[in-house]
Order: C-alpha cells, then sequence, then structure tokens
C-alpha cells in the first residue's frame, strides 16, 4: 500500500466518537488501508456513545493498535501515510500535540505527521474554550495542523442529524486531501431572498 492510500485514525476521550466510525468506515469504502489507535478514554467514550467493544471498534481498521504500542510502525516517520486525523480530539491530546509530548502511541504519530509535513486534521470537541484551549490550537496551527471542530452546516438544510455528520465526515475527509470526498459545496444564494 502506498503512502498516498493510508490515513492513521486517532479517537481520543471527548464525546464525538461518531465521527471516527463513520471515518473508518467512509475510509475504507474509499480504499484507503486505515491505521487506528485510540487512546483508553476513547475506547470507553466509543463504548458509551455507540456501544462498541474494543475488538468491534478495531476491525473496522485495516490495522489497530495499543495506545502504549509507541514501538508502532506509525510511531516512525518511515511509515509512510497519507495523513492523520484525530477525531475526537480531547483538549488534553490537543495540549500533548500542541506542546510536542509523544507520551503516546497517538500523540506520537501526531507529532510524526508534523514533522514529516503531513496533514494532521484535529477534530477538537469541547465548549466554551478556554485561553489554554485557544493557545493550543494557534500553537497546533502554527505547526501545520489543520484545527477543525466538528461544527455543523445547516446551508444545505440537512434533514437528520446522519446528515449533519456524514456531511461533516465528508469535509473532514476534504481536509485530509481525499479526492473523493463529497462535502454540501455552498452554492450561493441563486437570487434567493
Amino acid at each position: 500500500m502506498t503512502a498516498g492510500r493510508r490515513v492513521v485514525v486517532g479517537i481520543t476521550g471527548a464525546t464525538g466518537a461518531v465521527y471516527a466510525v463513520r471515518l473508518l468506515r467512509r475510509l475504507r469504502e474509499l480504499g484507503r488501508e486505515t491505521h487506528l489507535v485510540a487512546s483508553p478514554a476513547g475506547v470507553l467514550s466509543v463504548h458509551h456513545e455507540l456501544g462498541l467493544d474494543r475488538r468491534a471498534l478495531d476491525q473496522l481498521a485495516d490495522v489497530a493498535y495499543a495506545s502504549g504500542d509507541v514501538g508502532a510502525a506509525i510511531a516512525s516517520g518511515s511509515f509512510a501515510a497519507e495523513a492523520m486525523v484525530v477525531a475526537p480530539c480531547s483538549m488534553k491530546s490537543l495540549a500533548a500535540i500542541a506542546h510536542g509530548l509523544s507520551d503516546n502511541l497517538l500523540t506520537r504519530a501526531a507529532d510524526v505527521t508534523l514533522k514529516e509535513r503531513r496533514r494532521l486534521v484535529l477534530m477538537v470537541r469541547e465548549t466554551p474554550l478556554n485561553l489554554a484551549h485557544l493557545r493550543n490550537m494557534t500553537a497546533a496551527t502554527e505547526m501545520g495542523a489543520i484545527v477543525f471542530p466538528p461544527l455543523p452546516a445547516f446551508y444545505h438544510r440537512p434533514a437528520s442529524l446522519d446528515d449533519v455528520i456524514d456531511d461533516t465526515v465528508e469535509r473532514a475527509l476534504a481536509l485530509l486531501g481525499v479526492e473523493e470526498a463529497a462535502p454540501q459545496a455552498w452554492a450561493g444564494l441563486r437570487g434567493e431572498g
């Protein structure tokens, strides 16, 4: 598998596990090889929010790693990957990434993504934001990460929560550089109003 077909997916303990699961399923649909690393809190969130256990979660990816496995392939810049997404990204993980604390496989993989100048999309989840959150988002952005809170778009008039989630996932895929991504584009008002 070539670098252009591999995506690393990280899951942390923030709410929004549905984004990771939809991303994994959509990436598989699009023929991407996925490498999954979930923090212990991320696994708990997936179970609590979606009812999936660790085994079911791991089966959504081509390769799954334990967060403590800092010797895994994705911990090295020599592992060629197209991009990485952390979905959802907790403020704790954001802080670790923003400050280069490669203290587990997820934050190490993010650090590798940044040092290799690859796309890193952080789907940060927290509200309201305090100054530390904002400064960490700025630091991560200055290092090349894309901070992408999964905020819904309503201009395309979604009919269901699934529509909102799917469009957000497509937007994340586009930010990752996945050319087959199909987010709803704003077409302008076209004389409405």
